[in-house]
């Protein structure tokens, strides 16, 4: 136990030294830890206070905490199935502590004797903010409950955490498992040559001859955009759209079915009608009716230019290549040429000016514009693969702010997509401060033999995003780790993503990185003028698709009753009624691998995108009538939203911000789906 270096005191992760035997020890002693921490709280026989209680609360189990992030953060960057196996084993435990913590009868009452003596006391925001939230967590998770539905409580959220792990590591599998072998160069005409080497480097790693296609996104996306071979296009988006809906071992439909089983169980226990209602209640948009609303009036908006731009897209089709009818692997490769035709601007002639590297290196440049922020690249950092760089971040006064793990390609144990995570949250405590350590995780196209990593100007954006997201961890500035950096709510935290986004459209900013990898030179003028006439290109079906995901996640988390549900695909189907305008294909079904919703923390909630594009449609705007990077803006979005987290109710802090509510028009006029 002793040679555990994850028992042992350290700051930094020690990746090398950690092996996948040390887990489940280390969580068996930190979880008995915590525990102690929790019995010292209840057994204190002085008058229960907000420090003695509250605070001391917020603060235990910080060993436990540090051991699950780098656990999880592992089972989704780099894992294996013996970490998988550990997942399956570990996530029970934490669900029991979890659930023994939240219906520890004599802590409630102690949490509910200072809640209720609120009123005489002079907390500040801050503080009135984490009672409030560890009030409700009690609340909302079965303090009240009586002895037989709490019991039935805690097999729900065993059942849940076990179901959840199933469901993703499926997920990853038939990613894994998918191989596209050609052996026929010419079938793959069209797709960009650094694709093809890198399918053809797979192939002979794997001993085979030819080309190997996989799922991941750096080659089904272009595959997708590029290949003339609709054939080869129409196998890769099967493979893609059947994950886990295949009768197989990694079928996907009995987790789905039984997680919003469990879910709505869950939510009637405690007294609400839906999942939906219940996790709303603790977001900006506060009720399903709501969210109903917000999204149909932007579908009435979108959707009659979602119809006439495929009309357009169907005459190209079937005038260029006498396509009469247009299916759904056939919408990215003729949007891509008609985007071509349109605007002069073809992606592959953008992707040698957005050498990875430089993009980072201008990434970091319009941070320190806007926020003064100094990026050193450190090697002496421990890593959990060679990939990964890192980064130590200082303000304005030098002063040490994060440190930030990078990790921008994929491999066989990383799950698809881009996201956020921390390894360390900010925090006060004992009159010290402890600062944060951030990861961004993406899954770009790697070098090859003959070519840097090179990305798609989509890829651009989406780097931007994540970056926005560890910007509002690494600027935190509160004293509780639960309310620090991105810990707000839901439909909230996509807003300093979204926000950065803004940057990639602006000469301004893309002067600061966008060079030719080979001849230096600066992207051209005529290349940024194309990129923002484009950027509004298809937008009614960009924005359908995504009202259509949102209506899925309600579809599945709004039901009240369960008796309506026929199968995964029917259920899907009526989602995406009036909705989806091409012929749908029978053998593919998106909630199989709707990780978002069924592993991720976005079920009720994957509105939020859109929600929030109204919030960083609106901020932008501010920053545009005063000057992208204006040092007065920047200070502002810094210091009420970037550094607040969530120590304020986030229209409050948005109003501190702004001087105002968002204006929804906003986001529609940026869209083109209503007149400026």
């Amino acid at each position: 136990m002793d040679q555990n270096p994850l028992l042992q005191t350290f700051d930094y992760p020690p990746f090398s030294k950690i092996e996948n035997s040390h887990f489940k020890p280390a969580f068996e002693e930190s979880l008995k830890e915590a525990r102690t921490e929790i019995n010292t709280i209840v057994d204190n026989t002085e008058t229960p206070t907000f420090s003695n209680t509250i605070e001391a609360l917020e603060f235990s189990g910080q060993k436990l905490s540090r051991i699950s992030s780098i656990f999880f953060n592992l089972n989704s960057a780099e894992t294996n199935t013996e970490l998988q196996k550990l997942a399956q084993e570990i996530s029970p435990l934490l669900s029991e502590f979890s659930n023994d913590l939240l219906l520890n009868a004599d802590l409630f009452k102690k949490i509910k004797s200072v809640f209720k003596d609120k009123s005489s006391q002079n907390y500040t925001e801050e503080q009135s903010m984490l009672l409030e939230k560890i009030y409700k967590n009690f609340t909302r998770n079965g303090a009240n409950l009586n002895t037989d539905d709490q019991k039935r409580l805690r097999e729900i959220d065993m059942e849940l955490s076990r179901t959840s792990l199933n469901f993703g590591e499926n997920v990853l599998a038939e990613t894994n498992n998918f191989e596209l072998l050609v052996k026929d160069k010419s079938e793959l005409d069209g797709i960009p040559d650094d694709i093809k080497e890198s399918a053809k480097a797979l192939a002979e790693e794997k001993q085979k001859e030819g080309y190997i296609l996989t799922l991941d996104f750096p080659t089904f996306i272009p595959v997708m955009k590029f290949s003339k071979n609709r054939e080869l296009r129409e196998k890769l988006l099967l493979g893609f759209g059947s994950k886990g809906f295949k009768d197989n071992e990694y079928n996907n439909e009995e987790n789905v079915l039984k997680i919003v089983k469990l879910r709505l169980e869950r939510a009637n226990l405690l007294g609400y009608k839906s999942h939906a209602d219940f996790v709303l209640q603790e977001r900006m948009a506060k009720t399903v009716d709501t969210v109903q609303t917000f999204l149909d009036n932007i579908l009435d908006k979108a959707m009659p230019s979602a119809e006439k731009e495929l009309e357009e897209l169907k005459a190209f089709a079937l005038e260029i290549d006498g396509i009469k009818d247009l299916r759904k692997w056939d919408k990215a490769y003729y949007t891509e040429k008609l985007k071509q035709k349109k605007f002069d601007l073809d992606e592959e002639i953008l992707k040698p000016y957005f050498k990875l590297d430089r993009v980072i290196e201008g990434m970091f440049k319009v941070a320190s514009k806007l926020y003064h922020l100094t990026f050193k690249q450190v090697n002496d950092l421990d890593t959990y693969h060679e990939d990964v760089i890192t980064y130590k971040v200082y303000n304005e006064e030098n002063k040490y702010l994060a440190t930030l793990y990078a990790d921008f390609h994929p491999r066989a144990g990383k799950r698809d997509g881009a996201w956020m995570t921390t390894y360390k949250d900010q925090y006060k405590f004992n009159k010290k401060e402890e600062r944060p350590q951030v990861s961004i995780v993406c899954n770009f196209t790697k070098p090859t033999k003959t070519k840097p990593s090179l990305l798609t100007f989509n890829e651009v954006t989406t780097l931007f995003h994540e970056f926005g997201h560890a910007l509002h961890a690494m600027n935190a500035n509160t004293t509780y780790p639960s309310l620090s950096g991105a810990s707000v709510y839901w439909d909230f935290v996509e807003l300093p993503s979204q926000l950065m986004e803004n940057w990639c459209y602006e000469s301004e900013a893309l002067k600061l990185f966008a060079r030719h990898y080979q001849t230096n030179e600066i992207l051209p003028k005529k290349y940024i003028e194309k990129i923002k006439e484009s950027s509004n290109f298809m937008e009614g079906l960009q924005t359908t698709r995504q009202v259509s995901f949102g209506k899925l996640d309600l579809s599945w988390h709004a039901l009240e009753s369960m008796n309506s549900i026929e199968s995964v695909k029917n259920t899907e189907n009526s989602a995406f009624k009036n909705i989806e305008l091409l012929p749908d294909i029978e053998s593919t079904c998106m909630s199989t691998a709707f990780g978002h919703i069924f592993q991720g923390g976005y079920s009720s909630g994957y509105y939020s995108y859109k929600w929030a594009e109204v919030l960083d449609a609106d901020a932008f705007e501010y920053f545009k009538e005063e000057g992208i990077f204006n040092d007065e803006v920047a200070k502002k979005f810094k210091e009420n939203i970037l550094q607040l987290g969530g120590t304020i109710e986030p229209m409050a802090l948005y109003k501190q911000f702004r001087g105002k509510k968002p204006n929804p028009d906003a986001l529609l006029k940026r869209a083109g789906l209503i007149k400026s």
